[in-house]
């Protein structure tokens, strides 16, 4: 989960604001130019000076050329899992998920164009849903790690931990417990969802009370809504 956002870079000190306003900068220019052009024309060269930066920048906070389209950012996970395991201990898991995912989308009304450019590129290019979908279930995992870390009442993972090596994602889904597990995919889901809906009618409600809505539903149990 990423807001394109250089607002959304507004706390932390001053070094980590301009990382994450040029990570913004950087997603937003692959973003708008992969709609005008197709991504596969999009080079990296072009996304840099479109973002005002120097090829070497953008390898700075990207591998590859194709992981600027994930829209994952890892200092964005890592806030949400703190927040998590920060909540107070007499709130659901649920509601301290909600609250934690709440926070790091609340300048979503500005992000309706770029999500909605953002879905026309990964739908026109499969290999990039692929890996999008890849490494949200990556940060699925690891939210479902700081849910069983919050359920057992222990000190959470560091947020500046180094990553598992490939391979072991899987393994890691099978050391976590059943709920853990469910509850990351529902709220990760549920995100997906909220952003889905708005994106297709915008002028309807706020993107806020479509995401409180949803998580209203998955509180309640899901219940049928009346006919």
């Amino acid at each position: 989960m990423q807001v394109m956002s250089e607002k959304s870079a507004s706390g932390g000190g001053l070094r980590e604001r301009k990382k994450r306003a040029t990570r913004a900068a950087l997603t937003e220019a692959a973003v708008r130019l992969a709609a005008e052009h197709g991504a596969e024309k999009v080079t990296v060269e072009a996304i840099s000076a479109a973002a005002g930066v120097s090829v070497r920048t953008f390898f700075n906070y990207f591998d590859t050329r194709d992981d600027v389209f994930v829209l994952t950012d890892a200092e964005t996970g890592a806030r949400v899992r703190r927040s998590l395991l920060d909540a107070p201990a007499a709130l659901p898991p649920l509601q301290a998920l909600r609250d934690a995912m709440a926070a790091e989308l609340a300048e979503a009304e500005e992000q309706h164009e770029l999500w909605r450019l953002h879905g026309e590129v990964l739908r026109a290019a499969p290999h990039l849903m692929v890996r999008s979908l890849s490494a949200h279930l990556a940060d699925e995992t690891e939210l479902a790690e700081a849910v069983a870390e919050r359920l057992r009442s222990g000190p959470g993972p560091e947020a500046g931990a180094p990553a598992a090596p490939p391979g072991a994602d899987c393994e890691r889904r099978k050391a976590l417990g059943l709920y853990p597990r469910l509850l990351a995919a529902v709220a990760v889901t549920a995100v997906r969802v909220s952003v889905d809906h708005w994106c297709a009618r915008p002028e309807e409600r706020a993107f806020r009370d479509v995401f409180q809505e949803v998580f209203a539903h998955l509180a309640a149990g899901l219940p049928a809504p009346p006919a």
